[in-house]
């Protein structure tokens, strides 16, 4: 196996010059990206207290941004975070930020919400002096064509994912770091991301997407999300393949029927579908990526001009 670290990622995406001269929201205010900053008193940065959401830009339109503002509030209730803005207002903030940046088309923004700034560094949330800190990221991000031409490599992490009585990982949380140690193992086994599997050995995610196989009669197989995030890209591509007559199923699946699968691909935000073409050093089908998977990718972004 080749043990390089890869440059690769799900998450990668093609430079662009422009990102240098962005503005970034920081509670109402606007920010050169060099000057945007959070105290280190903040409960995110100092704790991850606090709840994020990742929202694409197609043609002038954010794609399925009621389902994000949805996820976004039900965490934040969850947590007892109280957002400070109404979801009118805070929509207003992302199309502001983007009307700030001239952005209509190709980019990718982060919302992020922490508790706030805190008297001093601790758990208790009683420390908390004032609302909440809300930052609106917005860059210009393309998917690599190389990667999706080549394919993604993953490898199975040994660390697994959580359940909610643990971490409840449908919790859109800033905490990450059992999916960053994940990732961190597979970069060092020479793969572009981390299979996960859940603590009942069942295949449950990729550490920063939701993952796919393609079975039997070009069924399309996913995660119940019992032990994993539950992707609204995933629902969305899962939803324009039965919508296009085909099978569509959230179920437990071993490793053993993800090494014998037609395909795989995995799901995100950023990078729609993009195929999988290795697992822990074995290729998936004949190694490249497959008609099933651009099927997929192109039922999906017909379905997103839709919405």
């Amino acid at each position: 196996m080749n043990t390089a670290p890869s440059s690769e990622s799900a998450q990668g995406y093609a430079a662009d010059a422009r990102n240098e001269n962005v503005l970034v929201y920081v509670n109402g205010e606007f920010f050169p990206r060099q000057q945007a900053m959070v105290s280190v008193f903040d409960s995110g940065f100092a704790l991850g207290d606090g709840v994020w959401e990742g929202l694409r830009l197609v043609q002038g339109r954010l794609i399925s941004l009621p389902a994000h503002l949805d996820r976004l509030y039900e965490g934040a209730k969850s947590i007892a975070l109280d957002i400070g803005m109404d979801r009118a207002a805070l929509e207003r903030a992302l199309w502001l930020t983007l009307e700030r940046n001239g952005m209509t088309d190709g980019a990718h923004l982060r919302l992020m919400v922490t508790r706030g700034l805190k008297r001093t560094v601790n758990q208790d949330p009683r420390f908390v002096i004032g609302g909440a800190t809300i930052v609106i990221v917005a860059e210009y991000k393309t998917p690599k064509p190389e990667t999706r031409a080549r394919g993604l490599s993953l490898f199975t992490s040994t660390f697994r994912t959580s359940g909610p009585d643990v971490f409840d990982l449908r919790l859109n949380s800033h905490s990450r770091l059992n999916l960053i140690q994940a990732l961190i193992q597979a970069i060092h086994a020479g793969a572009d991301e981390a299979l996960m599997l859940d603590p009942r050995g069942f295949v449950a995610s990729c550490n920063s997407t939701n993952f796919f196989i393609v079975r039997g009669d070009d069924e399309l197989w996913t995660s119940t999300s019992l032990y994993s995030f539950k992707g609204i890209t995933q629902g969305n591509v899962a939803a324009a393949w039965r919508a296009a007559g085909k099978v569509a199923r959230e179920c437990d699946f071993t490793l053993a029927q993800v090494y014998s699968a037609k395909e795989a691909f995995v799901t995100g935000t950023l990078g729609g579908v993009t195929p999988v073409t290795r697992i822990d050093g074995r290729p998936v089908g004949d190694g490249k990526p497959g008609p099933v998977t651009a099927r997929a990718s192109a039922l999906y972004q017909a379905a997103c001009l839709r919405d």
